[in-house]
């Protein structure tokens, strides 16, 4: 339990590393029990849609543009679920134009469509990308 501002605030959260080989299907199987735990399958469907595709899109980007296993980290407090993942690569997504040319391309305008802010920040060794949606009794 942390303290902010003299009030308690409550958190529980998870950690999964999801080695290059992983297929990202695990990510979101793993995300869903996690969701479902917190009951959001039942009380916001539509935000735990959200958030596996945004699980999908870092996990991916983690494994193809940093050739990097994934180490996934979801944390709900009584506000928000962040959800954030770490890989070895120090190059920060951008979010490109969409085009008809080129498939993909589109996973951090996916992102930025679905969360309710998103960051991407270096860290030691890698980065760090995080996308938080809110909780439905926030």
């Amino acid at each position: 339990m942390i303290d902010v501002e003299g009030s308690s605030l409550r958190a529980v959260g998870w950690a999964r590393t999801l080695p290059l080989d992983c297929e990202v299907k695990t990510a979101r199987d793993w995300a869903r029990e996690h969701l479902k735990s917190l009951g959001w399958t039942t009380t916001a469907p539509e935000t735990v849609d959200a958030v596996l595709l945004t699980v999908s899109e870092l996990v991916t980007n983690a494994h193809r543009h940093a050739h990097s296993s994934a180490q996934l980290v979801m944390a709900c407090d009584e506000r928000c679920l962040h959800v954030s993942v770490h890989d070895s690569s120090s190059d920060l997504p951008t979010p490109r134009e969409a085009s008809t040319e080129r498939l993909g391309g589109r996973g951090m305008l996916l992102v930025d469509a679905l969360a309710d802010t998103w960051e991407s920040r270096p860290c030691p060794h890698g980065k760090s990308v995080s996308a938080c949606f809110r909780a439905p009794d926030a």
